[in-house]
């Protein structure tokens, strides 16, 4: 049974809403803000990342991002996150271009549940998926990338979760001169 990580890049103050600036968000755009080491080190943190995955699970606005982008790339990273399964949560979308892609509909609790395999299931910045994942006890691990800024507005990365979640730090990095790494996982039965 494998497990599913969480990938995220946030802010300082927790947000993760349009890191590229390309939604309309007033304060988007913030990984642009990042220098050449920094962006250099998270990098090499998305390559290590990605080969050691068994496949994405993807909500459906982060498919979209993602599938406009890394189809036309080449490189390692390229070919891993192309040819890795893809789930993608959706209940609007049907036939998925990027290959390997596959659409989990119906009940998503469920249907994610079913998808589990043998190592890790990452999930990138889907923002309405992971407070979901959270909520249902879902999350093995959670890899958060906190830039160094506070945008004093936006949307959080865990929205509303429900119950209070207990998370024990396991992992901290430093990345580039100005990027942390933090790798958390649930307490269960706490």
């Amino acid at each position: 049974m494998g497990k599913i990580v969480v990938s995220e890049n946030i802010s300082l103050d927790g947000v993760g809403q349009d890191p590229t600036g390309e939604e309309g968000f007033r304060h988007g755009g913030w990984f642009e803000q990042i220098g050449d080491k920094d962006r250099g080190a998270w990098a090499e943190v998305g390559l290590e990342e990605a080969l050691g995955a068994e496949a994405l699970l993807l909500g459906r606005r982060s498919y979209e991002f993602l599938a406009a982008r890394w189809p036309s790339r080449s490189g390692e990273w390229a070919d891993r996150l192309n040819n890795l399964p893809k789930y993608v949560v959706s209940s609007t979308l049907g036939d998925l271009e990027w290959i390997n892609s596959t659409v989990l509909k119906g009940d998503v609790v469920k249907e994610v549940s079913k998808e589990r395999v043998n190592g890790d299931i990452v999930v990138y910045a889907s923002g309405r998926l992971v407070p979901l994942l959270m909520e249902h006890d879902l999350v093995d691990e959670l890899r958060l990338i906190v830039f160094p800024f506070v945008l004093g507005a936006g949307e959080s990365l865990f929205g509303e979760t429900g119950d209070p979640k207990t998370l024990r730090l396991v992992d901290t990095r430093t990345l580039g001169e100005n990027l942390a790494l933090l790798t958390y996982q649930p307490v269960r039965n706490a």
